[in-house]
């Protein structure tokens, strides 16, 4: 079992003396395998554990503190108590933080002292000595989180005081080591989490190798309900990528628990149960039921689709876009297509739900969030829905306290990590893209921009009805009689098309009516849903949003 990536940068940047305080963020709540030492088995804990356990394991000394419990000691309760120092441990954050601070510099003079100037045998053992001393503190973003007032000066002198152990002289020389743990960086006091002193260092979400050692642990303790498993131990742990240690125990235990052993059937269904569950309602898996085959028309649009897919399957991913925008008037199946894509492609399709938070610095940790769970779960589609609502904009005033600025700095990077190119493709969709940031649409963010129109004549929007009402086994013509052609709408969108199909549907059912005549009855007095001088000016956006004029049909070109 390998030593965790963060765990060995913990220990090079403090071996080398280039830090001594940690920021750990990222899946920080997880459980993760814990190597036995020496002859001992391993073993399954927290982060606190594995940084007891393993990373402090040499250490005289190391407390936590968390603001329930207060200040405990982990491991070497002997040496504290040799050091006479008070053992009254505080709970309240204040003085906690400054009871800690008394006893480093307790420490600092103590390592100072000379070994001949004391008289009791136990100080003259510690004196002169330069003692390992560690701190953890857990969840950090509530014991110093980010300031609602301008002048919280209780909340930045203790703040300032924690910063002051990653630069001071005499905490530098000695061994002192401290770690914030916080979920979110964005949630974490500025103070802390933009310390240049301090390193910051990212749990990530588990990888398939880290899976795979976690399902070689469980395997002695929930055999029963990994028995389809034995001949193929690491199959479920590269199913389930995306999933937390924490969230995968649970599910052995319940199966353990009712006797029910898992089924390589179950492991799509269950990933995407876990995932939704780790991401606490921040992303939904849109379910891919349908191909390409189901998207009426578009030819041109489903032919560049099919050969970028291609090129995902064959792993050619040095060409692949890092994103599509689909744009087009409201009602032309842009969600639809974006699962018609998702059923070609194979892969999970990802859409981000509701991430803005009326609270400060909630917005950007659910993201952060986000993001974790996205690295985690391999090749996805990332769909984000009514785009130019969701990914903010650079000048966002003084209305939302700058969140909406932020989202879009945090969305841009993310969308423009070259790592992510085959890997995560994203799709935005909007009626209205001239809403959304120009950086945000630029090629290496954006590199295809599709736009989606409604029927351009008459017979076209005939036979996109036609095809709806063949969903609802209704059989229509396939020459469209020429009265009823007159009064069939102009620029019949597929969202207009399935709700006049279901109305057809009604009309033939509840008055055993011929469906050619309850489409007649349904478009005598039709309504389009949508006014034509909105309808006509989204198409005016989405034709100057196309990437290549191929996707435009020739009528709709002069709408620009």
């Amino acid at each position: 079992m390998e030593t965790p990536a963060w765990s060995q940068e913990i220990r090079t940047q403090y071996l080398s003396g280039a830090a001594n305080q940690f920021v750990i963020h990222g899946n920080v709540h997880d459980r993760m395998l814990i190597p036995g030492s020496d002859d001992a088995e391993a073993s399954i804990g927290n982060v606190t554990d594995f940084l007891t356990d393993v990373q402090l394991r040499k250490f005289d000394l190391v407390l936590s503190y968390e603001l329930g419990t207060g200040l405990r000691i982990e491991s070497g309760q002997d040496f504290f108590q040799s050091l006479r120092f008070a053992d009254d441990l505080p709970k309240d954050p204040t003085k906690a933080i400054a009871y800690l601070d008394h006893f480093f510099r307790f420490c600092v003079n103590l390592r100072q002292l000379a070994p001949e100037s004391t008289v009791d045998k136990k100080e003259k053992s510690l004196a002169g000595r330069n003692h390992n001393v560690a701190v953890i503190i857990k969840s950090a973003e509530l014991v110093f989180p980010i300031s609602k007032q301008t002048r919280d000066y209780q909340l930045s002198s203790m703040a300032a005081l924690v910063r002051s152990w990653s630069h001071e002289t005499y905490f530098l020389e000695q061994n002192l080591s401290v770690f914030l743990v916080s979920e979110n960086l964005n949630d974490l006091n500025g103070l802390l989490a933009n310390n240049t002193r301090a390193a910051r260092v990212e749990i990530e979400m588990p990888s398939v190798a880290s899976l795979k050692d976690a399902f070689r642990f469980f395997g002695k303790k929930y055999s029963g309900a990994l028995s389809n498993f034995s001949d193929n131990p690491n199959l479920p742990a590269e199913r389930l990528a995306g999933a937390t240690v924490s969230s995968v125990e649970g599910l052995l235990k319940t199966r353990e628990y009712q006797k029910k052993p898992l089924i390589e059937d179950d492991l799509a269904e269950l990933k995407k149960t876990l995932v939704e569950k780790d991401a606490q309602g921040l992303i939904e898996f849109v379910e891919p039921t349908r191909t390409l085959d189901d998207v009426y028309g578009h030819e041109s649009i489903k032919t560049w689709m099919r050969q970028d897919v291609d090129l995902w399957h064959q792993g050619d991913t040095d060409v692949m876009p890092m994103g599509y925008l689909l744009c087009g008037p409201v009602g032309t199946g842009k969600t639809y297509i974006v699962e018609c894509l998702a059923g070609e492609a194979g892969v999970p399709v990802v859409k981000m739900k509701n991430f803005r938070d009326r609270w400060v610095g909630s917005t950007e940790g659910n993201l952060e969030r986000i993001f974790q769970l996205l690295h985690a779960l391999g090749r996805c589609i990332v769909f984000i829905d009514e785009a130019d609502q969701a990914l903010g904009s650079r000048d966002s005033g003084s209305g939302d306290s700058g969140v909406s600025g932020r989202v879009y700095s945090m969305m841009a990077k993310e969308m423009s990590d070259s790592r992510n190119r085959g890997r995560i493709l994203w799709i935005l969709a909007s009626s209205r893209p001239d809403l959304i940031e120009v950086d945000l649409k630029r090629p290496g963010r954006v590199d295809v921009k599709i736009p989606l129109f409604p029927a351009h004549e008459k017979l076209e929007g005939y036979y996109l009805i036609r095809a709806l009402c063949k969903k609802h086994k209704l059989a229509l013509p396939k020459e469209c009689p020429p009265e009823l052609l007159e009064i069939v709408p102009e620029l019949v969108t597929p969202g207009a098309a399935e709700s006049i199909a279901i109305k057809v549907y009604r009309l033939a059912k509840t008055r055993s009516v011929d469906p050619l005549e309850a489409l007649r009855d349904c478009l005598d007095e039709y309504q389009n849903p949508v006014p034509e001088d909105v309808m006509r000016f989204q198409i005016g956006l989405a034709v100057r949003e196309a990437s290549d004029l191929d996707f435009v049909p020739k009528i709709f070109r002069d709408y620009v």
